[in-house]
């Protein structure tokens, strides 16, 4: 970890804070080359949480044209210059003496809505963080020559309003009126698992963008990853033509980028399509926000302070009174909790229909009848009951294999004794290349001659193969078959209808025409015995994707998964329950004081730091908080770092970050040695 913060300033050199309430107003003279017109409250690019306030400056005759609210600024800070963004034209400052003036107008372009200056405030104070730190992600970088360039006019078609998806969904057709007729409904859709007509979340959620645009509203639509960006983009072309909608996300270039961020900005285009920083896209006349698959981590900002899209998207909506819709197969136990406190209505089909329109799930090896056939399957990696599916299944079409990681063989250890082979130099883990040489996955080192430490066997064995691996295992029991892989950094986007073994890691599974005629889900116990906080949720929500890209029941689709038969997530996934799942899960979280019911904060960094930044925390902390830890911990090889998790009761959680700000602050303000990171209700708990 290092310390990433800019120098800090110097007090004294300081321009005028803007206060609360004005007691004077603007000199009549300033060291500038014209007098001042007004005053211009700016939002400074310094991320020192002892600075996190609006500064006041002077605007001159000059720039008062182009100092429009929302401007990017240039002004002189603590004696450096510093970029900074106009958030207001009060008539008053607090400030007695002369205000410094704006040292240039860098655009008079408004990128900053008001709108967006408050979401800003309020995701910053959420999550313990500063608003420049949120700033950043919320307004790309300023592109000049796109900005100057005149746009061409457009002429929007009106909207498809033809039926969709949510029509087949009971209170689904209310929803849509509510939307088209300028409500603000809140509901989270259970989308039904499966390859049929009830499962596409894409074409769902643009039918509910249609209806609230033809309702003359604006629509913002959040996803993961550029996979799920690109099938939105097919179902918006369909309702709104490829110029109806504008597209947010890392992929685009600066210059693309830019440009369909001034789009939006300028009014120019209603939907708004992208990953997790278009959930700030400044969206004219907002109507709804909607989210797909919230339990993904990629919707995690990995950036001071750490926001998730899910909560962004929630406070948008409360600031500015829209309609939302929170989609997905699974369902996380943050909705659920959002469920239970009837801020989110749930959108689902009957159970009947649920299993007449996804594809069939059983565990293998289920039955007195396949023990006694297979012995050893409980333990077996790809039992006798997968290779009846797969032989069964492939003559109709692709067969999907999920295996949790990439790579060839993984976290090998010890045959006989099942000792973890670590390496000796820097005690990183053990990996087999092709040639059958181990090496260490951190280092490299060659651990040549290896023989366990605790047996003396120099056999090893891979509790945990990789696709690679399993690729061609599969290769040579079914030969002269396809065998398609997806992983790592070859993820193929689609296949087709054609028989083939396709083998996926979580996240990588290609989509296939007319979906998969089966899907086995391997090594499920893995998954579950990670040690997260959210390794069933995570699992089930990774195995209903899975499910959703297998053909139907009656088309005869069919998952099999092999695993515990008696997990709970296994059996959720039998039953399709994901929101039974959810409703146990939480609270299990609930009795155990664990998040989404209590809210939680971990500080990480060196030991003294830790303890230096808690000490004046510990006396203001909630009298039913719980501080846990200091427990160390290292993100690469050679750290000595600590971690310390506070847990208050969900009614504090707007106390317990304020504390934070706080002590950050005062640490800032003294400038404490040492980095310290803050994360209030992080999405990985390990």
């Amino acid at each position: 970890m290092t310390d990433s913060r800019p120098p800090a300033a110097d007090d004294a050199l300081l321009p005028a804070e803007a206060g609360k309430s004005a007691t004077t107003t603007v000199p009549e003279s300033a060291d500038a080359e014209s007098s001042p017109l007004r005053i211009a409250r700016v939002a400074v690019d310094v991320s020192l949480p002892h600075l996190d306030r609006f500064f006041d400056y002077a605007v001159t005759e000059a720039q008062a044209e182009a100092a429009v609210p929302g401007a990017r600024v240039r002004v002189r800070f603590a004696g450096r210059l510093r970029d900074g963004f106009i958030v207001d034209l009060p008539d008053t400052t607090e400030h007695t003496g002369t205000l410094a003036p704006l040292h240039t107008v860098l655009s008079a372009e408004p990128v900053l809505a008001p709108e967006i200056v408050s979401l800003i405030r309020r995701v910053a104070d959420h999550y313990a963080g500063t608003f420049a730190d949120v700033l950043r992600l919320a307004v790309p970088p300023r592109h000049a020559a796109t900005e100057k360039a005149t746009p061409r006019p457009v002429e929007l078609p009106a909207p498809d309003r033809s039926a969709g998806p949510l029509d087949r969904y009971p209170t689904g057709p209310e929803l849509i009126n509510a939307l088209a007729t300028g409500g603000r409904p809140r509901a989270y859709w259970q989308v039904c698992p499966g390859a049929g007509e009830y499962a596409d979340w894409t074409a769902g959620l643009a039918q509910a963008a249609a209806a609230t645009v033809a309702g003359g509203r604006g629509v913002l639509i959040i996803v993961p990853d550029h996979r799920d960006l690109d099938r939105l983009a097919q179902a918006c072309t369909q309702r709104f033509g490829a110029a109806g909608f504008a597209r947010l996300s890392a992929e685009l270039g600066p210059s693309a980028r830019y440009r369909q961020f001034l789009r939006i900005s300028r009014g120019q285009v209603k939907v708004v399509i992208g990953t997790r920083a278009a959930a700030y896209a400044p969206v004219h006349d907002l109507g709804l926000v909607a989210l797909w698959d919230d339990g993904d981590d990629l919707l995690s900002e990995p950036r001071a302070p750490y926001p998730h899209a899910r909560e962004v998207l929630a406070i948008r909506a409360a600031d500015q009174d829209c309609a939302v819709l929170f989609a997905g197969y699974a369902r996380s136990t943050e909705i659920e909790q959002l469920i239970n406190a009837q801020w989110l209505t749930p959108l689902a089909l009957p159970t009947a229909e649920v299993r007449r329109e996804a594809p069939v799930v059983r565990v293998a090896s289920d039955t007195d009848e396949s023990m006694a056939r297979d012995p050893a399957a409980r333990t077996s990696r790809l039992p006798h009951d997968t290779f009846e599916l797969v032989r069964r299944s492939l003559p109709q079409g692709p067969v999907l294999v999920q295996i949790p990681r990439a790579g060839y063989r993984l976290a090998l250890a010890c045959a006989r004794c099942r000792t973890p082979i670590r390496c000796p130099r820097c005690n990183g883990p053990a990996r087999e290349q092709p040639d059958g040489g181990l090496d260490c996955a951190w280092c490299g080192s060659l651990l040549a001659g290896w023989r366990c430490p605790e047996c003396g066997s120099d056999r090893h064995r891979a509790p945990v193969v990789g696709a690679t691996r399993l690729a061609e295992e599969l290769g040579r029991a079914f030969p002269g078959t396809v065998v398609i892989r997806s992983a790592g950094n070859r993820v193929l986007p689609e296949v087709s209808a054609k028989p083939a073994l396709v083998v996926a890691t979580p996240g990588a599974e290609p989509v296939a025409e007319g979906g998969y005629a089966a899907a086995l889900l391997v090594d499920a116990d893995a998954l579950l015995a990670r040690a997260a906080l959210r390794a069933g949720e995570e699992a089930l929500r990774r195995w209903l994707n899975v499910t959703a890209l297998v053909r139907p029941a009656p088309a005869g689709g069919t998952v099999m998964v092999v695993g515990a038969p008696d997990a709970r997530a296994i059996q959720a996934l039998v039953r399709t329950d994901p929101g039974g799942f959810a409703r146990r899960e939480l609270a299990d979280r609930a009795a155990a004081h664990f998040p989404p019911a209590a809210a939680v904060a971990t500080i990480e960094g060196g030991p003294a730091s830790v303890a230096d930044f808690l000490t004046p925390v510990l006396d203001e902390l909630p009298t039913e908080a719980e501080v846990l830890g200091p427990v160390p911990f290292a993100s690469k090889p050679g750290e000595e770092l600590q971690r310390l998790t506070v847990r208050v009761p969900r009614r504090d959680r707007v106390r317990l970050s304020r504390l934070l700000q706080q002590a950050q602050g005062v640490r800032s303000a003294k400038k404490v040695d040492g980095a310290i990171r803050v994360r209030v209700d992080p999405v990985v708990m390990d």
